[in-house]
C-alpha cells in the first residue's frame, strides 16, 4: 500500500488549481467518495460552487484513475474537465496530477488504513 498525506494533498490541490485558473466552469463536482474532499478544497480555492450533481462546464474531480469505472459515466459531459489526482493509466481524455505505473494500492490522506485493507480486498477479488 502508497500512503499519501496531507501535505501531498495540499500539493496535488495546488497543481490543479494551477492548471485550472482562469479556465471558465460552472462549478465543481467531485466523483463520490473519493473526489468528495477534492472537490470542496477546489472550490474554496477556486472561488467555485461546489456541485450537488456533474454538469456541462464543470470541473469534475476524483481520486484515483484505476479501471474508469466511475469516471468513464462523465466521459461525454459537454465542455466538462476532468482531473484526478492519481492516474493509473496514461491519460487520455482526463487529466491527472500524478500517473503511475502501478498495481499498489493508494491509501488517501482521509482514509483510514483497516479501511482501505477492506476496499483493496474486495476489489481485488471481484476482479479475480
Amino acid at each position: 500500500m502508497r500512503n499519501l498525506g496531507w501535505r501531498e494533498f495540499e500539493q496535488a490541490v495546488d497543481g490543479i488549481a494551477a492548471q485550472c485558473r482562469g479556465g471558465s466552469f460552472s462549478g465543481v463536482f467531485g466523483i463520490p467518495r473519493g473526489g468528495l474532499v477534492l472537490a470542496v478544497t477546489l472550490s474554496h480555492r477556486l472561488e467555485l460552487p461546489l456541485l450537488e450533481s456533474a454538469q456541462p462546464g464543470c470541473l469534475l474531480v476524483d481520486d484515483v484513475y484505476e479501471t474508469g469505472l466511475t469516471l468513464e459515466p462523465y466521459r461525454n459531459l459537454q465542455d466538462c474537465t476532468a482531473m484526478v489526482w492519481v492516474s493509473k493509466q496514461e491519460p487520455q481524455w482526463w487529466q491527472a496530477v500524478e500517473v503511475v505505473e502501478s498495481s499498489e494500492w493508494i491509501v488517501f490522506p482521509w482514509e483510514s488504513a483497516a479501511a482501505a485493507a477492506a476496499d483493496e480486498q474486495a476489489y481485488r477479488a471481484s476482479r479475480a
